[in-house]
């Protein structure tokens, strides 16, 4: 085999086992330090439901990690996941300590979906994927938009340029 074919192939089969690493120990990227910001959720009339302290994943292997390295979230704590623009995402509880609710978030800060994802039973580490569109995710402990009545077609308001 010629040079030219090894080296490419070499490097593919580099990447796999370097993604096959990362997916079995996120902690492993390089997240360096989470923003933090607030996100206030308000009803259709403008009724001010909930404010949230999250930190914010911003980039690939900020989200990618996620709240897996996290032992428990406060009341009114969550994260903020922030994508360049509206999409269709999946997220999963790779590695997670804790249940919680997911909420997908349009660019225009529009509630588009909301999830109560809970921990397997048998703490196997639960691979569902979560589907929703928008721009944002917001994870905050499980039942909080129960609690505080935050459901589809709310708003979000998020401080700073996110």
């Amino acid at each position: 085999m010629d040079r030219r074919r090894i080296v490419p192939l070499a490097l593919l089969v580099l990447a796999l086992a370097l993604a096959g690493v990362l997916a079995f120990a996120p902690g492993l990227l390089v997240t360096g330090e989470y923003d933090r910001t607030t996100v206030a959720i308000y009803d259709a009339d403008g009724t001010d439901l909930a404010t949230v302290n999250v930190s914010v994943a911003d980039t690939y292997p900020k989200r990618y990690v996620g709240l897996s390295d996290t032992e428990s979230l406060d009341e009114n704590e969550g994260m903020l996941f922030v994508h360049s623009g509206t999409g269709k995402h999946a997220y999963v509880m790779r590695e997670m300590d804790f249940p919680i609710d997911i909420v997908f978030v349009a660019a225009n800060g529009t509630i588009t979906r909301i999830h109560h994802a809970r921990l397997p039973a048998d703490g196997s580490g639960d691979r569902t994927r979560y589907r929703g569109t928008g721009k944002y995710v917001l994870e905050v402990p499980y039942g909080y938009t129960n609690r505080t009545g935050v459901d589809e077609g709310d708003r979000v308001v998020i401080a700073g340029d996110y």
